[in-house]
This record gives structure tokens, sequence and C-alpha cells, in this order.
């Protein structure tokens, strides 16, 4: 199961109702913290979520309102007394750009390490976690800026039949089911495969902001679990201003969805003029039902088809 929690949704600025837009997920005991404007860690806290189990950090890109608060969250790490390194992922110029930040954090009892993206879609590798993929993906903004989608394999029914066919031995079941390969003392060797049936479906997780519409989002979010996507203005109004600044409106994010089939979208990164995302929900639901606006700290445990689901 995946976790996922939207510390906060607010665009431009923080307000006292509205932290600055980031994500958190968690897998397996790791945590992935996306983006990290002011006052991050406080919406962290207030979740309830610990900052010292963040291994990775990724970056949408280098607006201050997606990485000013990067500074503050890095002490609050090393005041949690974490010391195994953090990798840090985000578009050409990311190391210039955090030690800069360092000025005011310079000693931290942990090491920070770097991937600057380089391609126009690149995948991440979530240490020891070979079933947990991470996919970077360009989109559309005045500055160079990714989306990022979470993928989780499901490997497929353990068949005793078939193993007993093969006559292979009990005790060597549970090892072949967890992704084992073991080689027998007579040099035979037994494969995961010999003993699964085909994969099944795993799990999805799409998080873009900060972009106009672009068909990488509806690549990346074909039948997610969950699209969590810009939606920086709700009025129709502001539709030219939403083309001129490289943003989306909410109908916009919604026709998004509607072509790339998720089994929900969440609406983030909201202008702070915008007070009450709720009203304009209806227009939103005409195009893709299953839209709900996001708010700070709402969470989700992503589950796999026949475990059912919880959301907070």
């Amino acid at each position: 199961m995946i976790d996922v929690c939207l510390l906060g949704t607010g665009g431009m600025m923080p307000l006292p109702y509205r932290y600055l837009t980031s994500l958190m997920v968690r897998f397996n005991g790791k945590g992935i913290l996306v983006d990290c404007g002011e006052g991050t860690q406080v919406a962290l806290r207030r979740r309830g979520w610990s900052p010292k189990p963040i291994d990775m950090m990724l970056f949408t890109h280098f607006h201050a309102d997606h990485i000013s608060g990067l500074p503050g969250m890095l002490l609050t790490m090393g005041n949690a007394e974490r010391t195994e390194p953090v990798l840090m992922v985000g578009p050409k110029g990311l190391g210039r750009i955090v030690n800069s930040l360092r000025v005011i954090a310079p000693e931290l009892p942990f090491e920070i390490q770097f991937l600057e993206l380089t391609e126009r879609e690149q995948e991440i590798a979530l240490p020891g976690e070979p079933d947990f993929h991470i996919h970077a993906f360009r989109v559309n903004h005045n500055v160079p800026c990714y989306g990022y989608a979470f993928t989780l394999d499901r490997k497929g029914r353990f068949d005793a039949e078939r193993a007993k066919a093969r006559e292979i031995p009990v005790r060597l079941w549970s090892r072949l089911q967890k992704g084992e390969t073991i080689e027998m003392e007579d040099g035979t060797v037994l494969t995961p495969d010999m003993v699964l049936g085909p994969p099944r479906k795993g799990l999805s997780l799409v998080y873009s902001t900060d972009t106009r519409p672009c068909e990488n989002i509806v690549k990346y979010a074909q039948g997610a679990d969950l699209l969590i996507c810009e939606g920086m203005y709700g009025e129709p109004e502001n539709a030219a201003k939403a083309r001129e600044k490289k943003h989306m409106t909410f109908t916009e994010a919604a026709g998004i969805a509607k072509k790339a089939g998720p089994r929900q979208m969440w609406l983030t990164h909201y202008s702070p003029s915008l007070l009450k995302p709720d009203e304009f929900m209806p227009q939103v639901r005409k195009i893709f039902p299953d839209s709900y606006p996001g708010k700070d700290g709402k969470t989700i445990t992503l589950t796999f088809d026949n475990e059912g689901e919880k959301e907070e």
C-alpha cells in the first residue's frame, strides 16, 4: 500500500488557512517529499508525520513557493537525528540552488545526494524497492518543470498446483513467492515465475502542478488510482491569465482527467484569490465526475483492489 498526504494546496504564497503546495508519499517505511514550500515542515507536523524518514525529495521546479521551505525542513530533519543520506531530485541546477539555500543550514548530520534531471522523461529508483517505480516527466510551465508518477507493481497469485507439478519443496514456496531466485545443490535454478501467475494490476499515483494541459500528464495518468493535478483558477474568467502564466483552470484539469481516466482526481495549487474551491466543483464534475478539491492534510492510503481503500 501507499500512503499519500497532500500537505499543502496553496500556490504563490502561504495563507493562514492554506500551506504551500507539497506532497508526502510513504511506502514500506520510506518517505518521499514532493516540493517544499514555506511552511511545509509545519504542515507535516500538523499531520502527525515525522520528517526523519524522508529518504527522497523531488522538486517539480525552483519557484520559491515550491522550494523556499527547504532550509527549515533540513534543520528539522537534522534535529530529528537523521543520519542516513537524502537523495534530492529535480531539474538541472538543483545542486547549485540547494547549496545556495543551505547557507542558513550549513551543518547537517546527513549527506545530501543530487540527481539532476536531463531527459524529458526519466526513471528514478527508490533504493531497496525494485517493485516501486518513480517516473519524472516534463510539463509545460514557464521554467523547466516536471511531474512525477509513482507506480507499485503487484506480483501474480501464488499457484500451489504449479509448484506441486514442478515438485518444488514446500519449504521454498515462501521464498519464491517473495521474488527470490534459488539455486539448488544440484545446480537447478528455481525462479518466482515457476510458482506465480501473471502480474496483477498494481498501484499508480500521479502528481503534476504548475503547467498548462499537456499530453505527458495524460500519458502517465492513464488509469491511475489517483491524479493530483494543478487547479490554479476556478473562475472561468481567469482562463486567459492561466494561459499567460502557464497554469491551469479547474475545468482544464478536468479535461485531462477525462482523457486519462484515473479513478479520482484531486485539485491543488490554488491561487491566493481562490477562497472556496468547492464552489466551482459542480462544473468540474460535469466533465470528470470523480473530481475532488484538495485540502491541506487530505490523506489516502492506496491499496490493491481486493484490500479496500482508506481516505481521511
